[in-house]
């Protein structure tokens, strides 16, 4: 009996590489805003976290102590508080080349005692709501550090209506761009979704606190706004451990 229950937990493991092999090979093939190759094809995970009002800060303290178990297992990109566009949240985002490697993490950190103990024990009763989405950078904006440390940072999603992403493209990638100018901001990385809200794209803008964001936030993109559901945007505090800021 135990070495039938060896093979079905071998047979099962299998099964699931072939499948995750096969998402990064249908997903690696398709792109859809552009046929170009983009110049980074690795996976950005985006995190929310919506966290008890009461417990905000606790959870805060908690994360900063203990993030260090968690990026012992793969790359985190940035960690930011929502203080613009939702309230008691978290945003970060986590870096993976490929779903394999993913999924390879996330066996792993469900065998990471620490982690389990020290953390996710503790911090999962302070959510009131987690969500995930996996998103790629666009071929035409790859990912930026912004020039200094000390700034804010806005997040803005544009939900596309269906098969309106060949028809705006152009529109979009122009929208985007303009924002990296002087005395507006400089954008950090804008990408389309693979696994989520389907049709949506995400840009993610720096600004200097010097800087006059309300310019930004009152932008409208009518070069692009008929082939758009709609357009939300939040700003974001970068947290002390964040690599980001």
């Amino acid at each position: 009996m135990i070495e039938s229950g060896r093979s079905t937990k071998s047979t099962t493991r299998r099964t699931r590489t072939r499948a995750e092999r096969s998402l990064d090979e249908i997903l690696d093939k398709t792109d859809p805003v552009s046929l170009a190759p983009p110049l980074d094809r690795a996976l950005y995970e985006f995190r929310v976290y919506d966290v008890q009002p009461h417990l905000y800060t606790r959870f805060l303290q908690l994360t900063n102590q203990k993030i260090h178990l968690r990026t012992a297992h793969s790359q985190l990109i940035g960690y930011w508080s929502v203080e613009y566009g939702a309230l008691n949240q978290f945003f970060h985002i986590w870096r993976y080349e490929s779903y394999s490697q993913r999924a390879a993490v996330r066996s792993s950190l469900a065998q990471d005692p620490d982690w389990l103990e020290q953390y996710i024990s503790k911090a999962i009763p302070m959510l009131t709501k987690q969500t995930n989405e996996v998103a790629r950078l666009l071929p035409w904006q790859p990912m930026k550090d912004p020039p200094t440390e000390g700034g804010v940072f806005e997040l803005q999603r544009f939900h596309i209506k269906p098969k309106g992403w060949g028809l705006c493209e152009q529109g979009l990638k122009n929208f985007i761009q303009s924002q990296h100018a002087p005395g507006l901001g400089q954008v950090i990385g804008a990408f389309s979704n693979d696994i989520g809200e389907n049709n949506t794209g995400e840009n993610k803008t720096w600004f200097s606190p010097a800087e006059n964001n309300t310019t930004i936030l009152s932008v409208s993109a009518q070069s692009i706004e008929e082939h758009l559901d709609s357009v939300s945007n939040k700003l974001l505090f970068p947290l002390p451990f964040s690599p980001m800021k």
